[in-house]
């Protein structure tokens, strides 16, 4: 009976914990699909499969209209989170500190009029300023004003994949939407086992992970699919309040100088000296993807 015990035991141990984030909603509808359709399939994608909380960064400048603000209401109404993704998008590596914050202010002030809004800011393109210094004056204002980073631990080109996906239909392509589907998840599945192995072997175990996605037509059309296929490697969906609550990875300085591939990377990159060409995974490449796609056969 022990061994039984012990066999059953360790049929629920769970592989790995990761919450869901999706950045840059709302993003424009287009002839593919509407933004309204784009964020009900997304909605319906999650709750189908019972994920309970998922976090929506928001960049408040893509708020054009009440159906943008409809959009962004239903996220919150089906129990979902919001954060700070900026207004216009800008790049911390681009823009002087002071339009930088003046965006950051204004993404805050429009999400006032939201519920189950979350103090944390993601930094577009993960560029968190191309200085320490400029990086000291970010986290400083952030800071003061209560705010956290909305980090990521997963990164991975799924904008790509869809900016592909949109090519193709304006282009009157014949879509493959099963191997695009297949090619969808276990690209990101293969990001998400890339820095689960850097964080075992750089941070020495295993840490609540952030998947990095956007709020686009692939993710509406197969969200569904890469939660059932996360869950079937035996992971478990978390929250996102839950993720960032992991000490292991709330250890960012400003010294951090490598952020664009995500805090695991961060850390492996400050505190071990890991070259960044080992903090990447290969499908984070155009044409990488290029390739992929072409061999599969997705767009013809």
């Amino acid at each position: 009976m022990l061994i039984v015990s012990m066999i059953l035991s360790l049929c629920h141990v769970v592989a790995g914990e990761i919450a869901l984030s999706f950045d840059d909603a709302p993003t424009q509808g287009n002839s593919f699909m509407s933004g309204m359709d784009k964020t009900r399939g997304i909605i319906e994608g999650l709750k189908s499969n019972n994920v309970k909380d998922a976090i929506f960064f928001v960049t408040t400048g893509n708020i054009v209209d009440d159906k943008g603000k409809e959009r962004i209401e239903a996220y919150t109404q089906a129990g979902f989170h919001l954060a700070n993704h900026s207004h216009n998008h800008l790049s911390a590596n681009k823009v002087d500190v002071k339009k930088y914050l003046a965006d950051f202010n204004q993404s805050h002030l429009v999400l006032q009029d939201y519920k189950n809004v979350l103090k944390l800011h993601r930094f577009p393109y993960l560029h968190y300023g191309s200085t320490t210094d400029v990086r000291k004056k970010l986290e400083k204002h952030l800071n003061g004003m209560g705010y956290k980073f909305g980090y990521v631990t997963v990164d991975n080109f799924d904008w790509y994949i869809n900016g592909r996906l949109l090519s193709a239909h304006h282009s009157k392509k014949v879509i493959d939407f099963n191997k695009l589907r297949q090619l969808y998840v276990e690209t990101i599945w293969q990001s998400i086992h890339f820095y689960e192995q850097l964080a075992k072997s750089h941070i020495g175990k295993p840490v609540k992970h952030i998947l990095l996605l956007h709020e686009n037509e692939l993710a509406a059309l197969f969200i569904g699919d890469l939660v059932s296929h996360i869950r079937s490697q035996g992971w478990k969906i978390i929250s996102p309040i839950e993720a960032y609550k992991d000490e292991a990875l709330n250890v960012y300085t400003p010294e951090f100088s490598f952020n664009k591939q995500g805090r695991v990377a961060a850390i492996a990159h400050q505190k071990k000296g890991i070259a960044k060409t080992k903090l990447r995974h290969e499908s984070e490449n155009a044409k990488f993807l290029d390739k992929k796609l072409e061999e599969n056969g997705i767009f013809k």
